[in-house]
């Protein structure tokens, strides 16, 4: 069952990314713009980010098996529909319905992971977890790049649609309903409030990066989706049975978690972000082979996963968090002094680095934060955290993107130097651009401090409490076995 579950949620995970080096070729393919082909992209993440808070509600009054199989079946759909799209409006439709299966795979997997493993191996069942989140959405663009370069992009599609089917019909023999499940009324306002405000908010930190933090459409998003929020927290917190518990908020540890994941994140995917334009832009790099500078990190995250989920079930979270955001912070510096020289190899370094201490400290924070809750909040727990760290990744990128765009046209030189002395208009556009890339690493750095500073509040309380629950559930077996 856990394999199934993985293999499935690989698949969806992995067309977060998989269309980023694709653009060009879609754009010519449906003769669009810029901004429309984006929205493969934006559309994908927004109705993303709008099914994870429904999925606590779904997996609270439908089975296991029947979710996952729907998730999953929906998803294929949106697949094949991009696969034999006629023309763009097709492909964007089936992006949006392949989103809807992905908001559901992903949180549903980790709420999985955590019911039908003891408190003790947590670590490692999410770890299995971090395995296919972080690494599906890493390997997309270097992926992507080859099949491009190679094949056509309706292969993007297709080589998913296969293996696919086979996770469908394995997940009929296979899944089980072990997630309890009683039934709630759906509350309409409180679906319609989380719809538009996380849509809207979404939407308004996807639109920086071409609009600019000062146009109009991207103030309204984010100020309407912030009160549109608060408006849905408001009700949730005056309902006897909410949408969504934001009451987990009051359990400290798991707040702690959901901050620290959360500024992570934006460290990790702003970078994720801006790391290749830099190999594209300033280092003429093609898209595939600016993916594969990233991979090798992108690898090391998915094989040390599972390890630091073994370390955090034997040492608890603390070491660990802090280990990794010194290995993070180490890692993210010398890209304050990147130049056009930089070799390549420095740059897969750093970034191995980098991945390597945020996979010691995403997950493991994560199921220690989780721990934290009553069983009977898990769902909402999990889909709580996945949506603020939506929420705040899309935010970080916005940030970078926007100091990079912002520093970069401050100082970059005058159009009347290109026509007087064209080579130093040239050199000079060349500083401008890394002064802006410098800026936005600087950003991220400072994302690491605070992230730094937060770990000093993550406490190794997990580590007995996982002994206690553990040396529970032994006894619970042994009296099980005994009757039998």
């Amino acid at each position: 069952m856990v394999l199934v579950l993985l293999v499935g949620t690989f698949c969806t995970v992995l067309n977060g990314t998989i269309l980023t080096t694709a653009f060009p070729t879609l754009m010519n393919q449906f003769n669009v713009t810029t901004s429309a082909v984006q929205w493969l992209t934006t559309g994908f993440l927004m109705v993303n980010g709008i099914m994870i808070p429904v999925t606590a509600w779904l997996s609270t009054n439908y089975s296991t098996k029947s979710l996952y199989l729907f998730a999953m079946s929906t998803f294929l759909l949106g697949t094949v529909l991009s696969f034999i799209a006629p023309n763009f409006a097709t492909i964007l439709i089936g992006r949006l319905v392949q989103a809807v299966g992905v908001g559901i795979t992903m949180p549903l997997m980790q709420i999985i992971m955590l019911t039908i493993f003891p408190a003790n191996q947590r670590g490692t069942a999410m770890g299995l977890g971090g395995l296919v989140i972080g690494l599906a959405p890493a390997i997309g663009p270097t992926l992507s790049g080859w099949i491009i370069d190679n094949f056509s992009w309706r292969d993007l599609f297709g080589m998913i649609i296969p293996i696919v089917i086979v996770v469908i019909i394995a997940a009929i023999f296979f899944m089980r309903p072990v997630i309890k499940t009683r039934k709630t009324k759906l509350d309409i306002p409180s679906l319609i409030l989380s719809t538009l405000g996380f849509g809207a908010l979404l939407y308004g930190f996807s639109s920086v990066g071409d609009d600019g933090w000062g146009s109009p459409v991207v103030l309204v998003s984010i100020i309407g989706g912030l009160i549109l929020i608060l408006l849905f927290g408001h009700r949730q917190l005056h309902m006897k049975e909410p949408f969504l518990e934001l009451r987990v908020f009051k359990v400290k540890k798991f707040s702690i978690a959901a901050a620290l994941s959360s500024t992570v994140n934006m460290a990790m995917i702003g970078v994720e972000m801006i790391l290749p334009l830099y190999l594209q832009i300033v280092k003429g790099m093609s898209a595939f082979h600016s993916g594969l500078t990233l991979l090798p990190g992108a690898l090391l995250i998915g094989v040390m996963s599972p390890i630091t989920g073994r370390a955090f079930d034997r040492f608890g979270p603390k070491d660990l968090a802090r280990m990794g955001m010194l290995l993070l912070t180490a890692g993210t510096i010398p890209f304050l002094f990147l130049t056009r020289t930089t070799p390549t190899l420095d740059i897969v370094i750093l970034y191995a680095i980098r991945m390597f201490g945020i996979s010691m400290v995403l997950m493991p924070v994560t199921t220690d934060g989780m721990n934290a809750l009553p069983f009977d909040l898990m769902s909402h727990g999990t889909a709580v955290n996945n949506t603020v760290r939506q929420v705040f990744s899309s935010m970080g990128t916005a940030i970078l993107v926007s100091v990079l765009t912002n520093v970069t046209n401050n100082v970059k030189p005058g159009k009347s130097l290109l026509h007087s002395a064209p080579l130093q208009y040239k050199d000079s556009f060349f500083n401008a651009t890394l002064t802006g890339y410098h800026a936005a690493f600087a950003v991220a750095i400072l994302f690491c401090v605070i992230a730094m500073g937060i770990t000093f509040m993550v406490k190794d309380t997990a580590k007995s409490k996982s002994v206690t629950l553990a040396s529970s559930s032994k006894d619970q077996a042994t009296e099980k076995a005994g009757d039998k």
